[in-house]
């Protein structure tokens, strides 16, 4: 319990707000915005401890601490504000008054931004999962000849690259000529974001050679908070979104999904420190899988309604899946010992 000492803390913090803001009403909300936040965000914690692990102990913290910081009032907060004012024209302050005083008309220009939020989150997840399946360096396949044959396409040069924008580009067409100009820019830029960072990372991985260990490991751990903190908003776009249709008070959503990142936050380095991902080998794919899934509902939404309760049910299944597909794996590896 003690990786969740933190969590619980914060969510007591947050439940005595959310009381002392909305009442008992606004308690419960704020805690049932947190569970969902958790039960959505488990393939999020699995890919996050995957990238964590290779951070120094120091950034580990720090990705609990600032990294909240940011994902809560940055993410969850400050950025759906940002978003309303580019959209919209209005000057921030007039959204921040706007989102407290007048959150109805604040939630329908938010979902109005929902086309480029849904293009550029599902582009940067996409990349996320082709980035995986495509990886010509992984030894262990979940799907076995399927992955073995994705993985050797990634000798091809920006593989991943290719498909997303080809993805992006077939998938336009299909929608409304008066959205498309906005998909097109909303989902490059998510491609592109992905580019700078996975970018930036290789770039300090060069560095290493001749550089003193301990600043080459700092500057890895740095790259990697900055890239989980991407990672961590495209998950959130659509949960601040799909929030407003359980409660249209900004500050209830705030604190209610500071509690699920909080825990989400807590497994992830839960699942480092003991070892699960090496316990259970096809965690990292069945997760991975499940961003795929993610990105490509996030697409599909752009132009129809897919219910939230779908996107955690197919994380749920596939988690379950590579679960199991581990267990089995582990006992035959033993029976061959």
């Amino acid at each position: 319990m003690q990786h969740f000492r933190l969590s619980f803390i914060i969510t007591t913090v947050c439940l005595a707000i959310a009381f002392y803001w909305g009442g008992p009403t606004g308690a419960f909300i704020a805690l049932i915005l947190g569970v969902l936040e958790v039960s959505l965000s488990f393939d999020n914690a699995v890919v996050n401890a995957s990238i964590l692990k290779r951070m120094n102990e120091r950034w580990q913290q720090y990705f609990l601490t600032w990294g909240i910081l940011i994902a809560v009032f940055g993410m969850r907060l400050l950025f759906p504000i940002l978003i309303v004012n580019l959209a919209t024209g209005i000057d921030f302050m007039g959204v921040v008054n706007m989102a407290l005083h007048v959150p109805n008309t604040y939630a329908v220009h938010l979902n109005e931004s929902h086309i480029q939020i849904a293009a550029f989150g599902g582009m940067f997840l996409l990349m996320v999962f082709f980035s995986f399946i495509f990886d010509e360096g992984r030894e262990l396949h979940w799907l076995g000849y399927i992955e073995r044959k994705l993985s050797s396409f990634g000798k091809l040069q920006s593989i991943e690259v290719i498909f997303a924008l080809g993805v992006l580009l077939v998938g336009q067409h299909g929608l409304p000529e008066d959205i498309r100009l906005k998909t097109l820019i909303a989902g490059i830029s998510g491609v592109i974001l992905y580019v700078i960072v996975d970018s930036l990372s290789a770039l300090f991985e060069d560095e290493e050679q001749g550089e003193d260990v301990s600043e080459a490991i700092k500057k890895g751990s740095i790259m990697s908070f900055l890239y989980l903190e991407v990672l961590d908003a495209s998950f959130s776009f659509d949960g601040v979104i799909g929030a407003f249709a359980i409660t249209q008070d900004v500050i209830i959503i705030m604190l209610g999904l500071a509690i699920g990142a909080m825990f989400v936050r807590s497994l992830t380095v839960y699942l480092v420190r003991k070892g699960t991902l090496d316990e259970y080998v096809f965690l990292e794919h069945g997760a991975h899988y499940a961003i795929g899934s993610l990105a490509t509902i996030m697409l599909l939404s752009i132009s129809i309604h897919i219910s939230e309760v779908i996107t955690g049910l197919i994380g749920a299944v596939m988690i379950g899946l590579s679960v199991l597909s581990s267990i089995f794996y582990k006992n035959k590896l033993a029976k061959q010992a």
